[in-house]
């Protein structure tokens, strides 16, 4: 097995816990039903926000999931002039059998825009 990494993206709709969370548990979901994600296998999750959305932390949606044995952190983005805002990263690092070019990323929402070429979701 090889640890690989999962990317995806999302847009939230406010500033706020619940808008927060339901857009972590959204893409997170969408993430581990498009790669067939046990979560035995998830070795790590690093959560980004940009400095817009702080009014919860989103590995808090991932706890209220059932995440409780993985190791999850919190991070704010780069704050790039122009970049997209109100915007929630998540990279799951994942031990599976398959091959990079098998992962699929998922991209939601206005983050569609960061990865045209994977907008399958």
């Amino acid at each position: 097995m090889r640890c690989r990494g999962i990317r995806g993206a999302t847009t939230v709709e406010a500033n706020t816990r619940e808008a927060i969370f339901q857009a972590t548990t959204e893409l997170l979901s969408q993430m581990v039903l498009a790669n067939g994600v046990d979560t035995g296998e998830v070795a790590s999750v690093l959560l980004t926000t940009t400095r817009d959305l702080n009014a919860d932390f989103p590995a808090l949606a991932a706890r209220e999931m059932g995440w409780n044995d993985v190791a999850l952190l919190c991070a704010h983005e780069m704050d790039v002039p122009g970049s997209l805002p109100m915007c929630l990263r998540i990279l799951l690092h994942v031990n599976t059998e398959k091959r990079a070019e098998e992962i699929v990323h998922v991209y939601l929402r206005g983050a569609r825009v960061l990865r045209p070429d994977k907008t399958a979701f």
